[in-house]
């Protein structure tokens, strides 16, 4: 998949791009159906809002050992509609994922996630610059009603913000504080919803302002992340790092997978 000219500059515009059903209704099914099947598997690189509950994070896909594997994540995320694309966005054929993941926001009680930027925790993982990019890939409809994720353009032109530790829903994490943001949706333009069918995919900064809100509906909503990373971006050694799930040290460059893969590797698992 070959980025146009103006796609390119939107994106260092915007610091984000949309592709409405990139991924086909067929795809889409045998990736829900492989987060099915992993999420009901006991293991640390899922995470549950209660012991014994339903799944609210699922790492670590995307790779071809441990527990949470999946032949068909891994092939979503080495497609040309996804590697292919973080390739040309971040200028270097070289990369991997720095982690994977999968995001469920239960009917009703889904949380939001407060303002942040991905590369606020990054750099504190030891990532010195700020060259990385997320796709993010709708596996249900996304909706405004139901928690969708919101960008606010452009404002990966300011670089890093200094976050701080935000506990105040389910979801903890760095997070940039509340005066900061009035400032910042003052100044630019108005957060866009990332809103589309499933298969609907979005790609942005690292340094992107992003949120979401509650799923205030009566279904699941999933959506599932690649955080692409250059190889000579890799993490430096520092203390108290976090697990190996959400800050791999497999940092060897991903090699794009035919475009059909995804279809062929939910056959092999019928």
């Amino acid at each position: 998949m070959q980025l146009t000219t103006g796609q390119r500059a939107e994106y260092e515009k915007n610091g984000f791009l949309i592709f409405p059903e990139l991924f086909s209704p067929q795809e889409v099914a045998v990736l829900c159906t492989e987060v099915e099947r992993v999420s009901k598997i006991e293991s640390k690189c899922i995470i549950r809002e209660d012991a014994g509950g339903p799944a609210k994070i699922i790492f670590r896909m995307h790779e071809d050992n441990g527990e949470t594997a999946s032949s068909a994540v891994r092939a979503a995320a080495r497609s040309p509609r996804a590697l292919g694309v973080a390739q040309q966005l971040l200028d270097d054929e070289a990369v991997y994922l720095h982690h994977c993941k999968v995001n469920v926001k239960a009917a009703i009680q889904g949380s939001a996630w407060p303002w942040h930027q991905d590369f606020g925790t990054w750099h504190l993982d030891g990532i010195t610059d700020p060259h990385l990019t997320t796709m993010v890939v709708m596996l249900d409809e996304a909706t405004e009603f139901n928690g969708c994720l919101y960008l606010l353009p452009s404002s990966h032109h300011e670089g890093r913000h200094q976050p701080y530790w935000d506990e105040s829903t389910a979801y903890k994490l760095w997070a940039v504080g509340p005066t900061e943001m009035r400032d910042k949706i003052a100044r630019y333009p108005d957060p866009i919803p990332i809103t589309g069918k499933p298969g609907t995919a979005a790609i942005f900064h690292c340094n992107i302002l992003h949120a979401s809100g509650h799923n205030l509906s009566a279904q699941d909503r999933c959506q599932m992340y690649f955080c692409y990373n250059r190889v000579v971006n890799h993490p430096k050694d520092i203390k108290n790092t976090r697990p190996d799930y959400v800050r791999s040290l497999n940092w060897a460059p991903l090699s794009i997978e035919s475009d059909d893969q995804i279809i062929a590797c939910g056959r092999s698992l019928t």
